[in-house]
């Protein structure tokens, strides 16, 4: 038993963070899941942007794409969607035993259209049918003008992650908006036990946003509040999950699992493993980098599950930050638009290239 094994015994499932054409194309992608019991993938524009800006794995159909005259945005998405497509079939066998909790490959939306309700919903739906796999996931932000768009997803029997989540506030309206979601789709004759989601936090960010204004302030009760943020928020956000995440779904629907991600530590001083081994619990996720995968391979460091009976410390370290002079509702909001501008950057980026290529 690997200690992702372990993991996976205390509740979490652990996700690969990361997809390219070269992973599935060389047997990479099947030795991870063979060899480090990866169950999942999750992507992001940043993610297809590094990939398809390396190696020539994309250049005969880059050719293909630019003989049919094929538009920018066209030929993005069809290498993304191809990419996916292959990761879903890999991943199978594991959706099937898991009953479609896990074996998941997550595709998202344009962020660039994410205050659009109708053209995010659009591509969902689209998405969604081209990518043509039941285990498919397609990822939307949980931004205010995007809420409406995931319940609206749901109710088309779509599963959805729903990412880019900093606050518990802004949680308790995506456990409304997947309610919703599922209550609609079971009116529109969807069997939603088929209907899966994840809400995924983002751990890391948090960390660096508040560290940085606690080094700011620069009191000795300030310095001592580093590294604590990111994992407090996450298991503030488990105690709602707890309170509230199983209740008032319609009869035969899935509960919607909390994802930890932004994994992968920023600052080189905190353990490579500590958005791992201090959010380990039942019904969760964890998307990590492969670097953090290894880290948790090698060292271990798991104790048992420390998100239940945690809530106590962190709320106190909440209260702490307060305390201090941290203004937590502006870190959030400055994560949440500095997380949508950095998609929309990368995803800018890929098209950019991809326009080069083509011409």
């Amino acid at each position: 038993m690997t200690h992702i094994d372990e993991l996976a015994s205390l509740g979490t499932s652990t996700w690969l963070d990361d997809l390219s054409r070269d992973r599935i194309r060389t047997g990479n992608l099947q030795e991870v899941i063979d060899t480090k019991s990866i169950v999942g993938v999750t992507t992001n524009p940043a993610i297809f942007a590094a990939a398809m800006s390396k190696g020539t794995a994309y250049d005969e159909q880059i050719a293909a794409l630019k003989a049919d005259k094929a538009a920018l945005d066209e030929a993005v998405y069809a290498m993304t969607i191809d990419d996916v497509r292959e990761a879903c079939d890999l991943f199978t066998d594991i959706y099937r035993d898991t009953d479609g909790r896990d074996g998941r490959v997550s595709i998202e939306v344009d962020p660039r259209i994410s205050a659009d309700r109708d053209a995010t919903l659009s591509q969902a739906k689209e998405l969604w049918k081209k990518v043509d796999r039941p285990n498919v996931m397609i990822k939307i932000p949980a931004t205010q003008d995007s809420l409406p768009a995931i319940t609206d997803a749901l109710a088309e029997g779509i599963s959805v992650n729903v990412t880019l989540i900093f606050s518990v506030a802004r949680y308790r309206e995506v456990i409304a908006a997947y309610r919703e979601g599922v209550r609609r789709a079971q009116e529109n004759g969807h069997d939603v036990s088929g209907i899966h989601s994840v809400a995924s936090f983002f751990v890391s960010r948090l960390d660096t946003e508040v560290d940085r204004r606690l080094e700011e302030i620069g009191t000795e009760q300030a310095l001592a509040l580093r590294g604590k943020a990111g994992v407090a928020n996450a298991r503030r956000a488990y105690a709602v999950f707890q309170d509230i995440g199983r209740s008032d779904l319609p009869e035969g629907a899935n509960v919607q699992r909390p994802l930890w991600a932004s994994t992968g530590v920023k600052n080189p001083e905190y353990p490579a493993t500590m958005y791992v081994t201090e959010l380990a619990g039942p019904d969760t996720v964890n998307t990590m980098p492969e670097a953090t995968i290894d880290a948790v391979l090698e060292q271990g460091g798991l104790h048992g599950d420390t998100l239940n009976g945690t809530v106590d410390e962190a709320q106190q370290v909440f209260e702490d930050l307060v305390a201090v002079g941290v203004d937590l509702e502006d870190v959030f909001a400055v994560l949440e638009r500095e997380g949508v501008d950095k998609f929309v950057s990368a995803w800018q980026e890929l098209l950019d290239s991809m326009a080069t290529q083509l011409q």
